[in-house]
């Protein structure tokens, strides 16, 4: 007799939750997560991100209390964003051995140990006069290799004040083997590189532009982020960046892009993390806020999507939120 209706009835795993429970397939955990913060200058700053609501700019004081929070939701890492005190042509903020990530480096490493693992992002835009991701030329065109140099110093300067793992976020063609060279130059061969392989040229970025106060002041960011409708071009940035030593890649925006993730998936045996970016957190919460959705279930279902796609690893700024109801279940 054929396995079809009525013999074959799908929904006998679904009638109660203990059943739904042992037969689900994808599951969260808190160390799938991972929480991005921002660090800012001065004493006891924690100013709410007006397009963020909940994301706060932190400074170092209060970067520290904020990723005791953290820890303490068994939440295993944080990203890290500067704010500089103030920003140059040649991203001096970002590599300077007392630039702000590094000082939130230093003071969260001496106050919590080994108690997270610190991934510090690795770019120039948030470091620069002009807002964009390398150093600009005379002609306005963003430039490549000079670029390259500076990425190198700032990934040595920030491993060095204790990051665990460093991310570079800025799109550059061979800025994970400039930095691989200049880590293992340094006598840091054991910093892993965690790739941002896949960022796409996305309208979802504009409230992390708030927070850290890094929109470009002319142009876009078109010329090295990827073209959102290239899907082929997601591989090829993948596989080059391992070529050059990345050790874990990202895709970032994770939810208009789980396609991608799903295929970098098949395609390659590293670990894979994926960025819920701003836009896509602010628009739940603004959702949510007006009472159209049930934030907490919009959130959690988000998240499975992003691991069910293939993510290892889900940068969110719900990370929080999702611990604490995992910390429940």
């Amino acid at each position: 007799m054929p396995a079809a209706f009525p013999i074959r009835r799908l929904r006998r795993l679904r009638m109660n939750p203990a059943i739904r429970s042992m037969v689900r397939e994808t599951r969260l955990a808190r160390e799938d997560l991972v929480q991005p913060l921002f660090v800012c200058p001065g004493q006891g700053v924690r100013r709410e991100v007006p397009s963020m609501p909940g994301v706060f700019n932190l400074s170092v004081d209060r970067l520290v209390e904020e990723c005791r929070e953290v820890a303490d939701l068994g939440i295993p890492a944080v990203l890290l964003f500067g704010i500089p005190e103030s920003k140059d042509d040649q991203a001096t903020g970002a590599w300077h051995d007392q630039g702000i990530v590094q000082q939130g480096l230093r003071a969260v490493r001496a106050a919590l140990g080994d108690r997270l693992v610190l991934i510090a992002d690795t770019c120039l835009c948030e470091y620069t006069s002009h807002g964009h991701c390398g150093i600009v030329g005379e002609r306005g065109e963003i430039q490549n290799d000079p670029t390259l140099a500076v990425l190198a110093r700032t990934a040595v300067s920030q491993a060095r004040a204790g990051a665990d793992l460093i991310a570079p976020s800025d799109m550059m063609d061979g800025r994970v083997a400039a930095i691989r060279r200049a880590l293992d130059d340094a006598g840091l061969s054991n910093t892993p590189i965690l790739s941002y392989a896949v960022k796409y040229a996305s309208a979802c970025y504009g409230p992390f532009r708030d927070a850290a106060q890094s929109p470009p002041s002319f142009g876009d960011r078109k010329s090295h982020q990827m073209d959102p409708a290239n899907a082929r071009e997601a591989l090829e940035e993948a596989r080059s960046d391992l070529e050059e030593g990345a050790d874990l890649l990202m895709v970032k925006p994770a939810g208009p892009n789980l396609d991608i993730l799903a295929a970098l998936r098949r395609d390659v045996n590293v670990p894979l993390a994926a960025y819920q970016v701003s836009g896509e957190y602010a628009m739940v919460k603004a959702a949510g806020a007006r009472g159209w959705i049930d934030e907490a279930a919009v959130t959690w279902e988000l998240a499975l999507a992003i691991k069910r796609a293939g993510a290892d690893l889900i940068i969110t700024y719900f990370a929080k939120d999702l611990a604490r109801r995992l910390g429940r279940s």
